[in-house]
């Protein structure tokens, strides 16, 4: 299952995937039926996840009812515990939404219309494609950013951050998630490297142009905003970590005055 997975992963374009995994997916899921896991943002119970990544296949990841990875279930517990955006309506702009994620914005907001927004470059669940480094939005206009596992992808991530300040509101907040490598004092980025496969194994993924270090808060400081490095997952105990396969990664919020 994990040469399947990471053989789709790295040879069918990813608006087709996306497409795609919706229903062959939770097909998989039925013969995975069990109570060893349990995926607190769709609430199915697994005897486990399923197998996911492109280049080394983390086993227990994949949710196979509404697709949610380690980093979903992590963020999802952050945004129901800890914030209240899903007992009020702030403009929000969920740019390169997750699927498991957008499945229950997407009906709260729904009779407030134009309150949420998707968008990305070029995914068709998007209400609207665009480069995150050139955002079509007004200043101020936005209360409530969700942008995830997308910065890494970007040719000038501080562009990306500046125009994600600009559209904030002051008062508002945003998540900006992005694989962190812990051990790296610096952030290490080198656009010399335009192999695909030279990429996929220096960066962990042929799309990647960075890897982000312990530098990455003063990274999302550097535009303006206010930033909290917060280590959810160590706000779990061990057994409730592996009932939901919870990752170590942090939650990186960022607050406009």
């Amino acid at each position: 299952m994990k040469r399947l997975i990471k053989w789709a992963l790295n040879h069918i374009p990813r608006p087709m995937l996306q497409r795609m995994a919706g229903w062959i997916i939770p097909i998989i899921g039925f013969f995975y039926k069990g109570h060893g896991v349990t995926c607190p943002v769709c609430g199915k119970k697994y005897r486990k996840f399923l197998p996911y990544g492109y280049v080394q296949s983390r086993p227990n990841a994949l949710c196979p009812h509404c697709l949610s990875l380690e980093r979903h279930r992590l963020l999802w517990l952050y945004l129901t515990h800890e914030t209240d955006l899903l007992q009020r309506f702030p403009r929000t702009l969920h740019i390169a939404p997750e699927v498991c994620i957008m499945r229950h914005l997407k009906p709260h907001f729904a009779a407030h219309a134009g309150q949420y927004i998707t968008a990305d470059l070029e995914s068709p669940l998007a209400d609207l494609h665009f480069d995150v480094q050139q955002i079509p939005l007004a200043d101020k206009s936005v209360d409530v950013v969700i942008c995830n596992h997308l910065l890494e992808h970007v040719a000038d991530d501080r562009q990306a951050l500046r125009e994600l300040h600009r559209i904030l509101k002051p008062g508002g907040w945003g998540i900006l998630l992005s694989p962190v490598e812990r051990d790296y004092e610096q952030t290490f980025e080198d656009d010399t490297i335009t192999d695909p496969d030279e990429r996929t194994r220096i960066f962990g993924q042929y799309d990647h142009r960075r890897i982000y270090g312990a530098d990455y808060t003063d990274r999302l400081r550097s535009v303006g905003f206010e930033a909290a490095d917060i280590d959810y997952s160590a706000s779990f105990d061990d057994k409730t970590r592996q009932k939901y396969a919870l990752p170590e990664d942090h939650i990186y919020v960022v607050y406009r005055h």
